[in-house]
């Protein structure tokens, strides 16, 4: 499974490979499913993380929510291969409950949280 770490080490990389590359990237459907399936488990553990996951997702990108992403990440989220990465991811999470992997995931989960949390508002 994919760590929030090196998801975002990978999105910083992308940046720097232009517009194209980088929604190419953004809307990968595996990796959007590893980070679906980690993102339910941060949910589990810092509530106040809930109905804030694709919010979080784009500030990994230092994007916004938008109804344009959202419908896309929606597209996305409806594709096999995101369907079957889904069921793969979650079948390793399952896996993954012993004390240093939810050490690691808390401190994913806090990293993230706090990406989302530097990200500006968009104007009401």
């Amino acid at each position: 499974m994919i760590r929030i770490e090196r998801f975002l080490a990978a999105a910083l990389v992308v940046a720097s490979f232009g517009a194209q590359a980088q929604d190419h990237q953004r809307y990968d459907p595996k990796a959007l499913a590893r980070y679906d399936v980690s993102y339910v488990r941060c949910e589990a553990k810092f509530p106040e993380m809930k109905d804030h996951r694709d919010d979080a997702y784009l500030s990994l990108w230092r994007a916004t929510l938008t109804p344009k992403s959202a419908a896309k990440l929606a597209e996305v989220r409806a594709s096999a291969p995101y369907k079957a990465e889904h069921r793969v991811a979650s079948r390793r999470a399952a896996g993954a409950s012993e004390p240093e992997a939810d050490k690691a995931l808390e401190r994913q989960c806090r990293g993230l949280w706090g990406e989302m949390k530097r990200m500006p508002k968009p104007a009401q």
